[in-house]
């Protein structure tokens, strides 16, 4: 403060002996700039000004001079003040397009979990912020037959939930079920036509056959899944690779088969997972993730997949989060 006292006296000073109000403004300017980012409030600087003149002895044209320092330094915290302003207008205008973004993302892009005889499913997908650049679906095709699919927005906010739109338009379109490696090819078109050259998508697609329990699957530069082999009690990574969706037309993908046998468990998700940090800045491990899952393989996959966002929030730090998707098929008597 002292400084600052310092300096507005040189000012009032200067009023009364320059010509020159105009380079006089300028410093004013420059000086109500310094002052409001040490949260120096305006009153503060009317009772410099008020102590400084008590102690000199001005004429009446003199005081009116040094009034036009005082005048553009308030002047300036005027200015502040309305700037902040709209910028909280802006914020609370984007923050009401973000909550009809996230209405309007539920809406769109709402799953229907499917049921079956053989199989039970559980899904959890939580953003970390309004709008999600995860997204998950799942298709019963009525003929023994589902898809599935996994994505992971490299992007956020509203552009992603357009392209999410997109990805679920053109999986429901299909109209029937199709292999993995033919459905990426067709998003892949989609996403490189439709969607920015800046944004991609991860994706894991799988489309499971009751009949023969068997999972084809295919992968757009996912994170792995796993197979969790119930008579062995081992994991399995499934490492099918591909390239992720947007960069090429001429991009085709791998396809994986791999029966699924009583109680085993096939488990998806994004790298809102496996890259949660806890307070120390460190990764998870993947092992520590697998651990939790076979402690609770005897529950439905819904509880499993509940039991282990429970379990990565305790650890978590929250100032690091990521929208997290976890999906987990269990084969059931």
């Amino acid at each position: 403060m002292e400084v600052f006292k310092v300096q507005y006296k040189a000012l009032i000073d200067k009023s009364l002996e320059t010509d020159d109000f105009d380079a006089l403004r300028q410093e004013c300017c420059e000086f109500t700039e310094e002052v409001i980012k040490k949260d120096i409030l305006p009153e503060d600087i009317v009772d410099i000004h008020k102590s400084y003149i008590a102690t000199l002895n001005l004429t009446e044209p003199q005081i009116l001079n040094t009034l036009e320092v005082l005048e553009e330094v308030v002047k300036g915290f005027g200015y502040s003040y309305r700037d902040y302003q709209r910028l909280v207008n802006k914020l609370q205008h984007h923050d009401k397009e973000m909550e009809v973004a996230a209405r309007l993302q539920q809406t769109m892009l709402k799953t229907d979990i499917p049921q079956f005889d053989s199989i039970q499913i559980g899904v959890i997908s939580v953003a970390a912020q309004k709008v999600s650049g995860d997204y998950f679906n799942l298709i019963d095709y009525k003929d023994g037959t589902m898809s599935f699919a996994i994505a992971d927005v490299i992007g956020k906010g509203i552009p992603a939930a357009l392209a999410m739109s997109m990805i679920k338009f053109g999986m429901d379109s299909y109209g029937h079920s199709q292999l993995p490696s033919d459905a990426l090819k067709r998003l892949n078109r989609v996403v490189e036509k439709n969607v920015n050259q800046n944004m991609f998508v991860t994706m894991f697609y799988g489309l499971y056959e009751e009949m023969n329990h068997l999972l084809y699957c295919s992968s757009a530069g996912h994170e792995p899944g796993y197979i969790y082999r119930a008579e062995s009690e081992t994991f399995e990574e499934i490492d099918v690779r591909g390239r992720v969706l947007g960069i090429s037309q001429q991009t085709r993908y791998a396809q994986q088969k791999i029966p699924i046998y009583l109680n085993d468990l096939v488990i998806i998700f994004t790298d809102g997972v496996t890259e949660t940090r806890d307070n120390d800045g460190n990764f998870i491990d993947k092992q520590k993730l697998l651990d939790m899952i076979h402690k609770n393989r005897h529950l439905h996959p819904q509880d499993i997949v509940q039991q282990l966002y429970e379990s990565l929030l305790k650890i978590q730090n929250p100032k690091k989060r990521d929208d997290l998707t976890i999906l987990i098929i269990k084969r059931v008597n």
